[in-house]
């Protein structure tokens, strides 16, 4: 008797199942629309989808987790605590889970600092994908299936404990109380990175109400860590962490400047707030484990690597064009990316009466910012006679999408800005309209919103969406070095 083959599943398969998923965008947009006030029922839901693929939220405590929130910062913070991790216990196995991903999905899920690879991703998305489709809600009211975020959520912990890592660091996606990485238990250690004004039509106008979001990461008997917060912050934060009988609460001191950071930096003192914050994560996490951080940590520091955040790429094919990739998209964020790029060996000269600097072209994405204050604010720090209406020779306001097509690149989703001449599409320009009305008004001398860039020696800026950074980074042709830790 003969039996049909069951064809090989792909990578490529693998995403067309992965993208069939509510998106997290469209989670958000029914969020927004039903009001402020979160599924109180996201916690467990997310367990039933943990149960159903074979594991107990108590299992969860093995990944050895430290858990990560805030607004600004925490995905760089994450970065830093894994490579610190690695560098101080080079025999371990480490996983991190972070979002959004750059240019592919299996971004997301690194293990040893290295994103799966396309059959590791292939493997365990349909191992979890098949547990599920096995099996049945707890609750009727419960849909079948996760959204985009929380597969990726549970695939995570699902590939993590199959893996036996030593050591988990885990992002949180928004907030933090209601998030789908809180279902630990009891991690080892909690921190959250600086707080800000972002996704508020969820989590709150306050900053008290956000702070209330960030801090029910904290879990009793576990340390709970912070950087210096604006009072209204640290005040809600040490309340949750009292209510949550947290073993500790104790708020980081940034990282001296005379430590270096590698990649870091040039990347101003948000990024040294963040790998103080790192530091303390794991000198605390070993010291629960009855071990010392050892020297080699410093390591950890120069070594530390993530992608579109205060990174400089050289164009593979100009190396006279430098990019210069940041993903801020809060007011917050954008002052620090322009801290970091407004400054010496940057965007700037090595010498403040220097006037000798390649053009610099701002390729742009984001609904608000104080660009122009921040330009004019470090260029009187730094003692630059340039006029910050002058400072960008060209700016490009542009959408998130790919392709002139309008489509996107399988393993993304939404994702960034057009082709390679930075086409814009013309289906939906309204934000991008309005930052260009804004922008002349303030700079009268620009006219016009897209520019083809111009090809030698040029220092571009993108920032105001990682979508957008994502997006240069794949038609720019960046990926090799903008992506590899060993680039």
């Amino acid at each position: 008797m003969s039996t049909t083959p069951i064809p090989t599943r792909t990578y490529r398969d693998a995403i067309d199942a992965l993208n069939s998923l509510q998106t997290n965008a469209a989670v958000l947009e029914a969020v927004i629309a039903a009001g402020p006030k979160l599924n109180p029922n996201a916690t467990p839901e997310m367990i039933d989808y943990l149960r159903r693929v074979g594991l107990e939220p108590s299992q969860l405590n093995n990944l050895n987790v430290i858990h990560i929130t805030g607004t600004k910062g925490k995905g760089s913070t994450g970065a830093f605590t894994e490579s610190i991790l690695r560098a101080a216990r080079p025999g371990w196995k480490t996983g991190l889970y972070t979002s959004p991903h750059l240019v592919a999905v299996r971004e997301r899920i690194r293990i040893n600092g290295e994103p799966l690879s396309e059959e590791q991703f292939t493997h365990y998305f349909f191992e979890v994908w098949n547990l599920l489709q096995n099996t049945q809600c707890a609750v009727a009211t419960i849909p079948f299936m996760p959204n985009y975020f929380r597969y990726l959520t549970l695939m995570a912990f699902y590939t993590f404990y199959q893996l036996k890592v030593d050591a988990t660091i885990l992002e949180v996606g928004i907030g933090g109380r209601s998030d789908s990485t809180n279902i630990v238990p009891k991690p080892v250690v909690t921190g959250v990175t600086a707080l800000g004004y972002d996704h508020t039509r969820i989590l709150g106008e306050k900053l008290s109400q956000i702070a209330y979001h960030k801090g029910g990461i904290y879990k009793e008997g576990v340390p709970a860590l912070t950087v210096q917060q604006p009072e209204e912050g640290i005040v809600e934060l040490g309340v949750c962490a009292a209510e949550k009988r947290a073993s500790q609460f104790t708020i980081i001191d940034a990282l001296s400047s005379t430590i270096p950071l590698g990649m870091f930096c040039l990347a101003g003192d948000h990024q040294r707030s963040n790998a103080g914050l790192a530091v303390q994560l794991v000198h605390t996490f070993l010291s629960i484990k009855d071990q010392s951080l050892p020297a080699s940590f410093m390591d950890g520091l120069k070594n530390a690597h993530w992608p579109g955040r205060c990174q400089t790429v050289l164009d593979p094919k100009l190396e006279a064009t430098a990019w210069f990739l940041d993903g801020a998209h809060t007011k917050e964020s954008l002052a620090c990316c322009l801290e970091w790029f407004v400054s010496p060996a940057v965007g700037l000269p090595v010498s403040p009466v220097s006037d000798e600097h390649p053009p610099r072209v701002l390729i742009f994405n984001c609904t608000s910012g104080p660009i122009l204050q921040k330009i004019e604010e470090r260029l009187a720090i730094h003692g630059s006679r340039e006029k910050k209406e002058e400072f960008f020779a060209k700016v490009i306001f542009c959408s998130n999408v790919t392709y002139a097509s309008g489509n996107f690149k399988g393993g993304k989703y939404p994702s960034p800005i057009s082709n390679a001449s930075l086409y814009m599409t013309s289906l939906n320009l309204k934000t991008q309209r309005e930052i260009e009305a804004a922008w002349n008004k303030l700079v009268p001398t620009y006219s016009g919103t897209v520019h083809v860039l111009p090809t030698p020696n040029v220092s571009v800026l993108v920032t105001g969406s990682l979508h957008l950074v994502g997006g240069v980074i794949e038609v720019a042709g960046l990926a090799d070095r903008a992506l590899s830790p060993k680039a």
